[in-house]
C-alpha cells in the first residue's frame, strides 16, 4: 500500500505540473491581458502601462513568470488576485463549500436515482419500464446543462413559482432551510446527465454479475432472491461503479461551471468565468491547479475504495 501511494503520489506531481504548465500557457498567450483593464482609464499612460508590468512582473519572459509561479505554489505561496489584492487561497476558499454543496447533492440524486433505476433496469431487463429508462437516458444526456437550467427556471420559477430562480440564499439569510431550498434546482440541473450515466453503468454492471455461476449456484441452493441480489450480484456490481464516481468528478466540476453561471450559483464555477472576464490569472490558474487536485484525489480514493469493496484485491 506504501509504495502504491508513493508511485502515485509522484505521478499526480507529474500530472500536475504538465496541467498547469499547458493552462499557463495557454492563459498567457490568448490576446489581452490582465492590463488590458486599464488601457481605456483615463489618464493612463503607456508608461504607467509598462510600470504596472514590471509590478505584476508581466514583463518578464513566459517561463521565467511560470517557474516563479510554480516555485511559489510549492511552498504554499498561490499568489494574490489582481482584482481585490486577496491572497488566492482565499480567494478560492471563500467560494469552494458552495460548489462542495452543489456538487455533493447532485451526486447524492445521481447515485440514489440513477442507482436505483439500473438495478430495476436489470432486473426487469426488455421491460417497460427498462426501455423507457434507455430512451431516457439518451435524452438526458443530449440534452446541454444550460438549456435544461434555463428550463427549469422557466418553468418552475416564472410560470409555477415553485423554486427560486437563483442565488444561494436571500439576502442577510442564515436560515438552512433557505440554503435548502435554493438548492434543489440546480442540483436537480447538474444531477441530470450523472443520473443516466449511473443508470447505465449499474445497469450493465448487474446484468454482468447475474450471469455469472455463482449467483447461480446461490438461486439452485433456493436462496431468497433479494439475499441474491443484495449480497451477491449488488456488492459485486458496485465495484466498477467506485471506477465512474471516479472519474465523474470532472464532468461534475465542468457541470458546476455552467450550472452556477445559469443559476447565479456563488461557487468557483462563477468565480472561474469572473475571473477570466477580469483577466485575474492568479485566481484563473489557482481554480485549474485546485480543481486538477481534486480529480487527483478522487481518482486515488477511488483505488483506494477497491480494497474496501473487495478484499480480494490489494494495491501493488
Amino acid at each position: 500500500m506504501t509504495n502504491f501511494l508513493l508511485r502515485r503520489l509522484a505521478q499526480s506531481l507529474v500530472l500536475l505540473w504538465i496541467v498547469s504548465m499547458i493552462g499557463f500557457g495557454l492563459l498567457h498567450l490568448t490576446p489581452g491581458g490582465p492590463l488590458s483593464q486599464f488601457a481605456n482609464t483615463p489618464g493612463m499612460t503607456e508608461a504607467d502601462l509598462q510600470r504596472l508590468a514590471e509590478q505584476m512582473g508581466l514583463n518578464r519572459p513566459l517561463p521565467i513568470q511560470y517557474l516563479d509561479w510554480f516555485g511559489r505554489l510549492l511552498t504554499g505561496d498561490w499568489g494574490r488576485s489582481y482584482r481585490d489584492d486577496v491572497p488566492v487561497l482565499l480567494v478560492i476558499g471563500s467560494r469552494l463549500w458552495a460548489t462542495l454543496e452543489l456538487m455533493i447533492a447532485a451526486t447524492m440524486i445521481a447515485v440514489l436515482v440513477g442507482g436505483l433505476i439500473g438495478i430495476l433496469g436489470a432486473v426487469r431487463r426488455y421491460s417497460f419500464f427498462d426501455q423507457l429508462a434507455t430512451v431516457g437516458a439518451m435524452i438526458a444526456l443530449s440534452i446541454p446543462t444550460f438549456w435544461f437550467g434555463l428550463v427549469v427556471i422557466y418553468v418552475f420559477s416564472v410560470k409555477l413559482g415553485w423554486l427560486p430562480a437563483g442565488n444561494r440564499a436571500p439576502v442577510g439569510s442564515t436560515s438552512l432551510l433557505e440554503f435548502a431550498y435554493h438548492l434543489i434546482a440546480p442540483a436537480l440541473v447538474l444531477g441530470l446527465v450523472t443520473t443516466a450515466i449511473w443508470s447505465r453503468f449499474m445497469r450493465s454492471s448487474m446484468l454482468d454479475v447475474i450471469n455469472q455461476d455463482y449467483v447461480r449456484t446461490a438461486r439452485a441452493k433456493g436462496i431468497p432472491e433479494r439475499f441474491v441480489l443484495i449480497r451477491h450480484v449488488l456488492r459485486n456490481a458496485l465495484l466498477p461503479m467506485i471506477t465512474i464516481a471516479g472519474l465523474e468528478l470532472p464532468t461534475l466540476l465542468s457541470g458546476a461551471l455552467v450550472t452556477e453561471t445559469v443559476f447565479t450559483w456563488p461557487g468557483m464555477g462563477r468565480l472561474f468565468l469572473d475571473s477570466i472576464g477580469y483577466r485575474d490569472y492568479p485566481v484563473v490558474m489557482g481554480l485549474l491547479t485546485f480543481t486538477a487536485i481534486l480529480v487527483i484525489i478522487g481518482n486515488l480514493l477511488a483505488d483506494m475504495l477497491y480494497v474496501v469493496a473487495d478484499p480480494r484485491i490489494r494495491l501493488q
